[in-house]
């Protein structure tokens, strides 16, 4: 199985995501996408590695690395509650990165240290008032602590690919506040469907509420870009009371 991958080689960068973990003895990694195994051996020299590959020609390369648990498949589809680890340390495989970030956090992990695509490193992190600022955003701060640690230019990677990536520290929280967690879901897709609409129109279109129940609260006018992921998480209570 061939698939399309770009692989860090600059072992300064290798280095300073190994650094940024903290790592002892008594840690446990998980690196989902191990690849060729460059960052993976370094690891491997601080902590034991559970590397997951789904990538058949690396496989064996990567069993023959000392302290490492080789986990052969796609990492979408591993089970990470019976893997044992307390620390990420990964190059997330960029087309997969939002469906990845999201069920790393449905973990308990000590941290993560994941290098990211730069946009989607810098959506992470976005404040309101910016075009950055998404549901991405908004979803996961409602997970975890997460900050750009450093930019990393496309040129430490093989093939070079289109773009900069970041490295991203994450550390999870469970949940940063109290909020009915299906509907703080819905109400997040809903608005960031329609960014460009108040939040009282955006409610209407997708059946959430309508109009007139909301036109009196201070949040009805303003666009989702306005308001704070805890100013949402307030608006989800007050539609759970109406309702």
């Amino acid at each position: 199985m061939r698939l399309s991958q770009h692989f860090l080689i600059d072992e300064r960068v290798a280095e300073r995501q190994i650094q940024y973990a903290d790592l002892t003895e008594d840690d446990v990694v998980l690196e989902i996408g191990a690849g060729n195994g460059f960052l993976t051996k370094r690891i491997a020299r601080y902590a034991k590695v559970v590397a997951i590959e789904l990538d058949d020609r690396f496989i064996e390369r990567l069993k023959k690395i000392p302290n490492v648990e080789v986990v052969h498949g796609n990492a979408l589809h591993v089970d990470f509650g019976e893997l044992e680890f307390n620390k990420v340390i990964s190059n997330i495989p960029y087309h997969i990165s939002s469906q990845l970030t999201f069920k790393l956090l449905e973990r308990t992990f000590d941290v993560g240290i994941l290098m990211y695509q730069r946009e989607f490193a810098e959506r992470m992190v976005a404040p309101p008032h910016t075009k950055s600022y998404s549901r991405l955003t908004v979803m996961t701060y409602y997970r975890a602590d997460c900050r750009i640690l450093e930019h990393v230019p496309r040129e430490c990677f093989r093939p070079v690919p289109k773009v900069d990536s970041c490295v991203v520290k994450m550390v999870p929280l469970g949940k940063r506040f109290e909020v009915n967690e299906e509907l703080f879901e819905t109400v997040v897709r809903a608005l960031f469907s329609h960014r460009r609409k108040t939040v009282k129109n955006a409610l209407a279109i997708e059946d959430i509420a309508k109009k007139d129940e909301v036109e009196e609260w201070p949040e009805a006018s303003k666009r989702v870009e306005e308001l704070s992921p805890e100013q949402i998480a307030a608006l989800c209570r007050k539609i759970e009371e109406m309702k």
